[in-house]
């Protein structure tokens, strides 16, 4: 079995494949101030559940956006798990040309993503991250990784709406009914549905002009926690695939599996 983790800011999604199959798929609160017992209980408690071992788990490959957990993740499989973990980085394979001004500024997020994507739709295509951050990646016909966008997630700007204004409060998060408004909550969740969905026709819009191709002829996927929400509806065809994460992360093992052999510790 492979334990693919992904540590976003907001939250660790990980899961375990057996052979090619995705067979099982968690998710719990990101809290860098956690030790790696914490997260070592959490993990070993939660895969306890499934009736998994860690005796089970053969290999383990991160991903991390989260500087504070770099560490702390990585130990925690060591002391656990018995295995020293593959870290997504620059050093690893991953069958795409970097076009980036500066490849290692790319988060492995966005890297992970879009192996994922090329992997399973192939390019060209585009992929929208709908998480804390909302981030948008392009990738071509010959597997260059072109670059994208990075912008406040929906869930961010909500929150400063409430921590930044003095009479606004803290609302749900929601599929708004219509655009005009008739009380002030109503209002919130309009203006933030209808923005994020027109700001995302909007920018997928202005990359297909800009890389000079047609919607029709590139693949759009959406991933992330507010995936199904903002995407759903969207004007253009999007493949909503909230695991596409964990299947980067099976992917990129994959291809650098005959380097890592003998991670048994």
């Amino acid at each position: 079995m492979l334990l693919v983790i992904d540590v976003g800011n907001t939250t660790i999604v990980f899961g375990v494949y057996q052979n090619d199959e995705l067979v099982h798929d968690f998710r719990i609160s990101t809290v860098k101030t956690r030790t790696s017992d914490e997260y070592g209980m959490l993990f070993y408690n939660t895969l306890s559940h499934a009736n998994i071992s860690p005796n089970d788990i053969e290999n383990v490959i991160i991903s991390s956006v989260v500087p504070n957990l770099m560490h702390t993740i990585p130990s925690m499989v060591i002391k656990y798990f018995n295995i020293r973990p593959v870290v997504v980085d620059q050093s690893l394979k991953f069958g795409l040309n970097i076009k980036y001004d500066n490849p290692n500024e790319v988060g492995a997020d966005r890297i992970v993503n879009s192996v994922g994507a090329v992997n399973k739709y192939g390019g060209p295509c585009i992929i929208v991250d709908i998480g804390t951050a909302m981030t948008f990646c392009v990738v071509d016909h010959e597997n260059n990784y072109l670059g994208g966008l990075i912008l406040p997630g929906i869930g961010i700007s909500a929150e400063a709406l409430f921590m930044r204004t003095s009479k606004l409060p803290k609302i749900e998060i929601v599929k708004a009914n219509k655009v005009i408004a008739t009380n002030t909550i109503n209002a919130m969740q309009a203006g933030l549905y209808y923005g994020f969905t027109s700001m995302i026709d909007g920018i997928i819009e202005k990359i297909v002009d800009e890389i000079g191709i047609t919607v029709d002829d590139i693949n759009l996927i959406s991933t992330g926690g507010f995936a199904n929400l903002l995407t759903t509806d969207s004007k253009y065809e999007f493949v909503i695939d909230k695991f596409l994460t964990l299947h980067g992360l099976k992917i990129i093992y994959d291809m650098n599996k005959e380097d890592l052999i003998g991670r048994k510790i």
